[in-house]
């Protein structure tokens, strides 16, 4: 009899030949400068917690009063029995640090743009996305009926001759999304968010922004990419955000006005019908909106030390593409030179892992870095000393 799965190992033994599969390693503590990794002690150079706030005595002390007060499930979605005093408190004051009128929180980024994007727009509409958004948002777009279109990624003009070819069409789409990250997560450069929402308001569009990496790391103490060009809150619709990087726990929201957020909360499946955070994630995630109030010096260390990285791998001659932001890509262009490069980093005590096809392009695998402002002065010397042993070792510079 035929194995109808079959496939999978057929499926599997192609990525692995190809260089494309992922191996997961094991993290034998906390998220931190130094790790344990699969058993070794390593600089972490790509997580996602750009302040080091994962492991923040307050966030700690935070979720460990929320366990004694509340426990540690909340027992329900939020609509039936799940909606608690932490969760009401933590939107309040997201809302307050984002300069919104209200925020909805989610149980991850994903759950907000898979379950967000098809209620803004479906059958009759059109959404207006830029090439290289996040799969997160890919999905999202997906699970609409809306018709989609793509514009030149970062391009502000290619969108505006999309949404003037969109304008010409008849009959009329019921109503435009044009949605974009605001940092991009493989290559760390910026969306001009500026120049995107002034040709949305030409054509009537709304603009639904992912903040993901831009929240902690960009704008006035860390507010995001909507502080950063300074727009007023009514030209960007939705700002959508997650909790799981700079905040350094977990979790995905929306900021924009009441009206937004009483829809989102009333028609997002993923929100309705997944359980609530529990307690002391909720409160973890209140102390670190704390902490970047009262503590603005994590985001000033976490540029100065991208800065100076950014300037190093530069004069080295590695190809860092057009990063703005702590996210540094070292672009090596093979899969698998990209894989040799990041197991002699780790053998140098420098965690860094490939990132390849399908995440980017067939000929741009790369390393992605991420600065983290807990690094030391010595830390970081000793990640440049490591990348450039390994770069020659391997003929890359």
């Amino acid at each position: 009899m035929r194995d109808p799965s079959a496939f999978l190992s057929t499926e599997q033994e192609a990525l692995v030949a190809s260089g494309l599969d992922w191996k997961l390693h094991a993290l034998g503590g906390p998220s931190a400068p130094w790790c344990e990794v699969d058993g070794q002690r390593v600089l972490m150079l790509c997580s996602n917690n750009y302040l080091g706030l994962s492991n923040h005595p307050a966030l700690k002390a935070a979720a460990t009063r929320a366990i004694a007060e509340s426990g540690v499930g909340s027992g329900s979605v939020r609509p039936i029995a799940g909606n608690m005093s932490v969760h009401v408190e933590l939107e309040r004051r997201l809302a307050r640090f984002k300069g919104a009128e209200a925020s909805l929180t989610y149980s991850s980024g994903f759950a907000t743009n898979a379950g967000l994007i098809p209620q803004l727009v479906g059958e009759g509409d059109l959404v207006v996305s830029d090439e290289l958004n996040h799969g997160s948002i890919i999905d999202g777009v997906r699970l609409s009926k809306a018709e989609r279109a793509v514009y030149r990624h970062a391009d502000a003009a290619d969108l505006e001759r999309v949404l003037a070819e969109a304008d010409r069409r008849a009959p009329a789409y019921r109503r435009l999304l044009v949605v974009t990250d605001g940092v991009f997560s493989m290559d760390g450069d910026i969306a001009p968010l500026d120049r995107i929402a002034s040709a949305a308001e030409r054509f009537g569009a709304m603009v639904y922004v992912d903040d993901a990496h831009g929240e902690g790391v960009l704008g006035e103490g860390g507010r995001g990419i909507v502080s950063h060009f300074k727009l007023r809150r009514e030209r960007v619709h939705v700002e959508m955000g997650t909790f799981s990087k700079a905040f350094g726990v977990v979790g995905g929201h929306i900021s924009g006005s009441r009206a937004l957020v009483d829809y989102a909360f009333n028609r997002s499946r993923t929100w309705l019908l997944s359980g609530s955070a529990p307690p002391p994630v909720a409160a973890a995630c209140l102390a670190a909106i704390d902490v970047l109030e009262r503590e603005p010096q994590h985001v000033e260390r976490l540029w100065t030390l991208t800065r100076r990285f950014k300037k190093a791998m530069r004069e080295l001659g590695f190809d860092i593409g057009s990063s703005e932001t702590p996210i540094t890509p070292i672009i090596v262009g093979d899969s698998h030179t990209a894989r040799s490069l990041s197991d002699a980093l780790f053998r140098e005590g420098v965690f860094a892992l490939p990132i390849v096809f399908p995440m980017v392009a067939r000929d741009k695998a790369r390393i992605r870095t991420i600065m983290n402002a807990a690094l030391t002065d010595a830390d970081l010397d000793l990640a440049i000393g490591a990348f450039e042993r390994c770069g020659r070792a391997l003929k890359l510079l």
